[in-house]
């Protein structure tokens, strides 16, 4: 089971947990990114992310085959937000189901490094010392 998805409106670590649990899956593992107040020696006051939807979902949707099939995990679940978010805001949540930790962990892994380099989502990081936009891929 896969379940993708861009969301405007607040994410929910408990909805993640909900959709992934599966009795035959001993491990689940989680990450989940929230906005931080300093990054690369700037103080930011809040986030701005935004993507092309449709792309960014089907893109997230076939890093989530690929994972799952590279690391034998069961269920792979993945929301971004988009819009702005304060200090302390979720950004994004992924969680993994599979048989055992191993692969759990490393479902995640994958997912959040393969998000960032693949998936069109970019930030616009607002600082007390003005703003830019950060492309959310290298």
């Amino acid at each position: 089971m896969i379940h993708v998805a861009i969301s405007p409106t607040p994410l929910s670590l408990q909805e993640c947990q909900n959709t992934i649990q599966d009795p035959e899956c001993g491990g689940l593992a989680f990450f989940v990114g929230d906005v931080r107040r300093h990054n690369q020696g700037n103080t930011i006051e809040q986030l701005e992310f935004t993507s092309y939807v449709p792309m960014a979902e089907k893109e997230m949707q076939r890093l989530a085959e690929e994972i799952i099939e590279e690391t034998g995990s069961t269920h792979l679940y993945c929301t971004h937000r988009i819009g702005a978010l304060k200090i302390g805001d979720t950004a994004v949540i992924i969680g993994a189901a599979a048989k055992h930790r191993d692969a759990a962990f490393q479902a995640c892994r994958l997912m959040i490094d393969r998000l960032k380099e693949t998936v069109p989502i970019w930030k616009k990081e607002i600082a007390e010392d003005g703003s830019y936009w950060i492309n959310a891929h290298p």
